[in-house]
């Protein structure tokens, strides 16, 4: 059995990730699960290598190792656990949905999907001339699986039960951006199906991605879904969460101040408490 923790190298671990970190690694205890570790560098226009370099270093201080893909296999070259190193695997993803008649070629801008409108019954409908003309997938166009109205259900390990609608979300899902960048929600799933992850745990900010995660995941030939555990998140305020940008927060800067791993660890697990 198999969970994973996944940062995207588009910044510095701060202690957000420390508190998803400690929580992955007690339910692998917990659990008797290995722990996979993946670089998500899916968005190549903000990810830096020496962001993956840092995350690495700040996971061998932490204590945090990996039974798969440890530290030394990123640092080694190309690995597996690494997005940007399983173009093909994506590519032959997608080929799957385009084989089933699920996938097509759209235009619309980001602008265009905020300022669409919905139908009566709520589903999306900015992007229907695209979905009707089953446009192909030309460069310059985003790429597009069908969604369907349909609910998900599924039970959280912490919050219970679930229902979500993956075409009320936000309708027809994009898997590959205009710019050839593959999408988080389309990445991780087929890496959750493709490395055998049968739990994720995660912030509570993602757990509107469940649904459409389930939905493409069986897509994709996954019929058992892993099971989900959001957790609670570091809040800098009653309305925003802990980001990348609160260096004072970075385990780096934490380090350079000459906090310990101890030290470090408990503030995660104050914070979480405070939030």
């Amino acid at each position: 059995m198999t969970t994973r923790f996944a940062p995207a190298p588009t910044g510095l671990l701060h202690l957000g990730h420390v508190l998803n970190a400690t929580t992955v690694w007690g339910a692998a205890r917990l659990l008797g699960h290995q722990v996979l570790l993946r670089i998500e560098d899916h968005d190549q226009e903000r990810s830096r290598p020496a962001f993956e370099r840092a995350i690495l270093d700040d996971l061998d201080w932490l204590g945090f190792a990996p039974d798969i893909y440890p530290t030394a296999a990123f640092r080694a070259g190309r690995c597996a656990g690494r997005q940007s190193d399983r173009q093909d695997q994506y590519l032959s993803a997608a080929a799957n949905l385009d084989a089933q008649g699920l996938l097509y070629g759209c235009a619309c801008t980001r602008a265009e999907m905020v300022a669409g409108a919905r139908s009566a019954s709520g589903e999306w409908m900015h992007r229907e001339s695209c979905r009707d003309q089953r446009r192909p997938l030309d460069p310059g166009l985003g790429w597009r699986v069908r969604i369907d109205p349909g609910l998900e259900r599924f039970d959280d390990l912490r919050l219970g039960p679930q229902v979500q609608d993956p075409a009320a979300q936000g309708g027809d899902l994009l898997i590959r951006d205009r710019r050839g960048n593959w999408t988080y929600q389309f990445a991780v799933t087929v890496d959750d199906c493709q490395q055998s992850i049968d739990l994720v745990v995660r912030g509570t900010d993602l757990l509107d991605s469940t649904g459409r995660q389930i939905r493409l995941a069986r897509m994709l030939g996954r019929e058992t879904p892993p099971q989900f555990l959001h957790h609670p998140l570091i809040m800098k305020s009653a309305t925003q969460k802990l980001s990348k940008s609160d260096g004072d927060t970075g385990v780096a800067e934490l380090r350079r101040r000459g906090c310990s791993r101890e030290d470090v660890l408990r503030a995660a697990l104050a914070a979480r408490g405070a939030g």
